[in-house]
This record gives structure tokens, sequence and C-alpha cells, in this order.
């Protein structure tokens, strides 16, 4: 009696615990469970859609402009060029491409990005490790900010600056004493984006030129996750340059006019700057 007494006591005692162990399991049985956007499952990520475009007008763009940054207020753009002995800030009229006011850097100096706030200009070096603040009406220069590494490409999301390197990390710094904020790693589903050079805030989105690629990435700045890819390949054909035979480099140049909702590009000793609209592809993820 005692020994059945027991196992009758055993036999209670597990089936109290599988009754336990049952009410523990998780409601969601998936075998693939949701994760974060920067969790290490990357299938949760939704893919980044792709965009082809459509030129919705050309202008005359200087073919000595090494463009590095670019920006426009209105009908009125503001351009950085580099190279050394060739670096200059810019105030070029959109319509004739002619260049109303010019500052020239230091033979030094090898200009990069830049950006508008305020009423004020933001101009980074390459190496130099320092940036320039200007007065936007005039080009006096304001005050200089530093930071580590290299300068690459810089943008205003209306509170701070968002500013490359050639890495895949963007950086983000404080508007007044330019010191990091925080910063956020690039990533295509699990791939690194490397050489993020010039920078515009569009629309709550970062885009970025790829160093040396006729692609343009669309950021989540929150994240990092690329959105969107935009192929920009044939724009400069598109105008007919391949009879002229120029020496013009890379694509380099965003510039986006929020009040007019207009998009612009151009490249590095271009003869032309675009105006575009962009054209999701057939077959991009939704």
């Amino acid at each position: 009696m005692i020994r059945n007494a027991c196992t009758v006591a055993v036999l209670v005692c597990l089936a109290g615990l599988a009754a336990i162990a049952a009410c523990s399991e998780p409601t969601n049985s998936s075998p693939h469970p949701a994760v974060t956007a920067d969790g290490p499952d990357s299938t949760a990520v939704a893919a980044a859609k792709s965009y082809t475009y459509e030129v919705v007008r050309s202008f005359p763009h200087d073919t000595g402009a090494f463009t590095q940054g670019l920006a426009i207020e209105g009908d009125t753009l503001f351009e950085s060029t580099g190279n050394y002995g060739q670096s200059t800030l810019r105030q070029v009229a959109l319509q004739t491409g002619e260049v109303v006011r010019i500052r020239r850097l230091s033979s030094t100096i090898f200009g990069e990005g830049l950006a508008l706030y305020d009423d004020k200009i933001i101009q980074l070096t390459w190496k130099s490790g320092v940036g320039f603040i200007y007065d936007r009406d005039t080009f006096e220069l304001l005050r200089s900010v530093s930071y580590p590494g290299e300068g690459w490409g810089i943008a205003y999301d209306g509170e701070r600056f968002i500013m490359s390197d050639g890495s895949p990390t963007l950086y983000f710094r404080d508007k007044v004493t330019f010191e990091e904020t925080g910063r956020v790693l690039v990533r295509d589903g699990d791939a690194q984006v490397r050489n993020l050079n010039e920078l515009e805030y569009v629309k709550d989105e970062i885009y970025a030129n790829i160093w040396q690629e006729d692609r343009i990435a669309r950021i989540d700045p929150e994240t990092g996750r690329v959105t969107g890819w935009i192929d920009l390949e044939g724009l400069l054909e598109s105008a007919g340059h391949e009879e002229t035979g120029g020496t013009e480099d890379v694509l380099n140049g965003i510039a986006y006019d929020a009040a007019g909702d207009r998009l612009f590009v151009t490249g590095k000793w271009w003869p032309r700057l675009f105006q575009i609209r962009l054209v999701e592809a057939q077959g991009s993820p939704r």
C-alpha cells in the first residue's frame, strides 16, 4: 500500500508539473519570431525598394566645379567644390549656372560636404579635421568647428547635423557645439554600406551618394537601414554628353527643395545639373 500510495503521489506530482509547463508555453509558437531591425534575424527587415528616374529638366553646370556638396533654396544653389588649390564655396544661379558669389579656400584645404541651416552654411573639409560656418548672405566666416577623422558629406534635418566620413557609419552632431550626439550603422540587409559620400535630408530620410557608383541610397535615420536604391545609370548620357568627350567624374551632389518638392543631382565636373523625378522600378518589393 505504501508503495502504491507513493506511486500515486509521484504520478500526481508529475501531472502537475506537466500542467505548469504547458501553461508556461509562449502564446506565439511561430518558428520565426519577430525581431527588431537591429536584431540578428535580417529576414524580419523589409527588402530595399528600387527606383529609376525621369529627367524633369536640366540646367547648365560649371565643368570646373569638382562638386562635393550641394544645396538649394528657391532658385539659388549653394555648392562646395574640392581639390587642393581649387576648393571653393559658391552661390550659383540655378537657371544659368552662373557663379554669383565665390569664396576660395586655402590651397592646403580640400573642400567637402555642405549644408544650409538657419541663416548659415556649414562646409566640411576632407583631411583637415575642420569645418567652416559662414553667413549665408555674405559668405563671411563666422567660426570653425573641429572633428576627428575625415569629412565627406553633411546634411541638416532641422535639429542636428548628419555627417559621413566614407565609412558605413553616419554621425549625428549638435548644431551649436558640433559634438557627436549619436551614430548609426548603415546596412542593406546584413551588408554594411560603405563609401557614403554627399548627403541630403529628404522627407525624413537621408539620401546618400555612394562614391564611385551611379546609385543613391535612401536611409532610415533611426535604424540605418537602406529603404531604397535610386539607380542613376545613364543620367549624364541622357543629355547627349557621350558625344562631347568631357572629363566628367563620378556622380556627386544632391539638393532637395522642400518648398517645391524638387530633387536635383549632378556630378564632379559635370556640364549639367538635373532635376529628376523618382520612378519605382517594376518588381520592387512592397
